[in-house]
């Protein structure tokens, strides 16, 4: 960091290099926060006359992503747990055999393979009651743990609580984050996968976000639908929920697809193996959430429902379950390291 705040040269490619001009020298705080405000863009690597393979050897990208690998391990909450959850194979495999088991147990076997249509089918498969209390007591478990481990990170990083109280500081790094601003290399796109720039990878991560964001709004409405309204699933094919989880999942499939084929041609010089094997795990489970989801749709009226439903959301459950111990806690802790950054520069503007 160093040598890089000495050059100076890629201080116009995202909003790390401003912020590290800000410093003049680098506590385990400030790089943490630096690590985590990092897009992994990589413009910077392959515009430095001091990378690979120069004696400095500096990579940024690389240092970065296992600066971040450390971080979702070291501010997990609790930690405990987090050890188990973070292993994403091992708590999803759990999760699918402890649905699969449920339904063996309880309604028999026979659910997973005997046709259920009309109102509420997927209720005789697995009773409402179960299906209700275990979402939400995932949804409570998961929003705490998100919100302790980011708290934990903020303090940790040298921020102050009253920072969050700034209105203008939200608005812009919201506008960073909803737009992602730095994985498009301030207009000139990412060197990624290859050192040619290129938009593809911000448009891939906008149909992964905004088609996860559509796929919460369609579960969302569901339980509205349901409970306040008293019309449970499935739905017709024209019904909002359908439409909005139908056009999420697409985009969700077609997103991390993109985003898997283009890491498997990327750079691995530029890539931390613990980061790399954590997005990949990440990536492969969000597209064959959304896949079971679609053939769910597709066949809910068949003798395969009940075994669909039954894989389907015990990878919804894998999936929520170790969202704070693994890659998905980097929206929340980089979401944090924009609000910071945002504030940072108001108060560089005031200073004049």
């Amino acid at each position: 960091m160093i040598i890089c705040n000495a050059c100076r040269y890629c201080e116009g490619y995202c909003a790390v290099w401003p912020a590290m001009e800000r410093r003049s020298a680098f506590d385990k705080a400030d790089l943490v926060y630096l690590a985590n405000l990092c897009h992994d863009c990589r413009d910077c690597l392959y515009a430095c006359q001091y990378a690979p393979p120069h004696q400095f050897a500096v990579n940024p990208p690389q240092v970065f992503a296992e600066l971040r690998t450390a971080t979702y391990h070291e501010y997990a909450a609790p930690r405990l747990i987090g050890s188990l959850l973070g292993r994403t194979w091992l708590a999803v495999s759990l999760s699918v055999i402890v649905v699969l088991l449920y339904i063996l147990a309880v309604p028999g076997a026979s659910a997973l393979v005997t046709p259920q249509t009309g109102a509420g089918s997927f209720y005789r498969v697995i009773p409402y009651a179960v299906m209700v209390t275990a979402g939400l007591v995932i949804a409570a478990y998961v929003i705490g743990a998100i919100t302790a481990s980011t708290y934990h990170f903020w303090r940790e990083t040298g921020a102050r609580l009253q920072q969050v109280v700034s209105l203008s500081a939200f608005l812009r790094a919201s506008a960073d984050a909803f737009g992602l601003r730095y994985l498009g290399g301030e207009g000139v796109g990412c060197t990624y996968p290859t050192t040619a720039f290129s938009q593809q990878r911000r448009w891939l991560h906008h149909l992964v976000f905004y088609g996860f964001l559509l796929d919460l709004a369609s579960t969302t409405l569901a339980a509205i639908t349901d409970h306040v309204f008293g019309v449970p699933a499935p739905y017709p094919l024209y019904h909002p929920v359908v439409v909005l989880g139908t056009v999420g999942g697409v985009m969700l499939g077609v997103g991390c697809a993109g985003l898997l084929w283009q890491k498997w041609h990327s750079d691995r010089s530029a890539a931390a193996q613990r980061m790399q094997r954590m997005d990949v795990a990440f990536l492969v489970l969000l597209f064959f959430t959304s896949v079971t989801g679609l053939a769910l749709l597709v066949r809910r009226d068949s003798a395969e429902m009940g075994s669909l439903l039954a894989v389907h959301l015990g990878l919804v459950a894998g999936l929520f379950l170790t969202m704070p111990y693994g890659k998905f806690v980097h929206a929340a802790y980089r979401y944090a390291a924009l609000v910071r950054n945002a504030v940072e520069s108001e108060q560089e503007l005031l200073a004049g």
